[in-house]
């Protein structure tokens, strides 16, 4: 059983309590589910540089990135350094986040807002409504190709954008149908942890030009993103370079953006 495979069954006892607690005519009655979400995939498309700020604490591969911080610090850096969305990740036992960090983010900053999360139930889809999502993740490796279809399809019916992470080839050939928004190609292997931006460039010829094109993970420098820029890449998600460091959007985020857009 790899890493996905342990949060995975890990997240599906946690929905089955979540739901117990909470019932869904409660999260429909939340303050923010009726508001008018904002969408990333049309702020990629119109960005030049097009990156997606992260907010996590930790991670499998890395331990404790920053427990330091608080989200508000740096939703509001991220906006001010001009970043095209945030990602925030809510899953509290590997990575220490918590749906009250897209709480106090949406709070926090007007940018289009992705729940990072490991969703298997269309509940958790209703959550991020109810939290101030404006974008959720669907993760092609733990997902069959007729969830990847049902959730896609309930996001939009919530207005929500649907950012569908690939891996491999196999994944993405399963994966591509007209309900998705955005296809991320994850740089990083899921056995090994090894990080390489030629997962992103091997697939971004199989990806119909339909979709906005993001590279996930590994990447942490200018040349980077300039690498992958040919490649039709206009989203590129940055968690652990920003967060490693005491002021991730402040300084860190915002001296990213000017060096790209030099």
């Amino acid at each position: 059983m790899n890493i996905l495979d342990k949060i995975t069954l890990d997240k599906r006892n946690e929905v089955a309590l979540r739901k117990q607690l909470i019932p869904t005519s409660q999260l429909e009655q939340s303050v923010l589910f009726g508001r008018q979400t904002i969408s990333l995939a049309n702020n990629l498309r119109n960005s030049k540089s097009g990156i997606i700020a992260e907010h996590k604490r930790r991670s499998p591969s890395k331990s404790v990135i920053n427990n330091n911080l608080n989200v508000q610090d740096v939703a509001k850096g991220y906006q001010d350094a001009g970043v095209c969305g945030m990602s925030v990740l809510t899953d509290g036992k590997y990575f220490g986040g918590s749906l009250d960090d897209l709480l106090t983010a949406r709070a926090s900053c007007n940018l289009p807002l992705l729940r990072k999360e490991f969703i298997i139930d269309e509940y958790q889809m209703l959550e991020a409504k109810a939290y101030g999502a404006d974008v959720i993740l669907l993760i092609a490796a733990i997902l069959s190709r007729d969830e990847i279809k049902q959730f896609s399809e309930f996001a939009k019916s919530l207005n929500l954008d649907v950012l569908l992470e690939v891996h491999n080839e196999e994944e993405l050939h399963k994966s591509i149908m007209p309900s998705l928004d955005m296809l991320g190609v994850n740089n990083r292997n899921l056995k090994t942890f090894e990080v390489s931006l030629e997962t992103s460039k091997l697939l971004s010829t199989q990806i119909p030009n339909d979709f906005v094109k993001v590279s996930e993970s590994g990447i942490s420098s200018v040349e980077a993103i300039k690498e992958l820029q040919p490649f039709g890449y206009q989203g590129f998600l940055i968690g652990e370079n920003f967060m490693k460091t005491n002021n991730p959007g402040g300084a860190s985020a915002t001296d990213f953006i000017n060096q790209l857009n030099k």
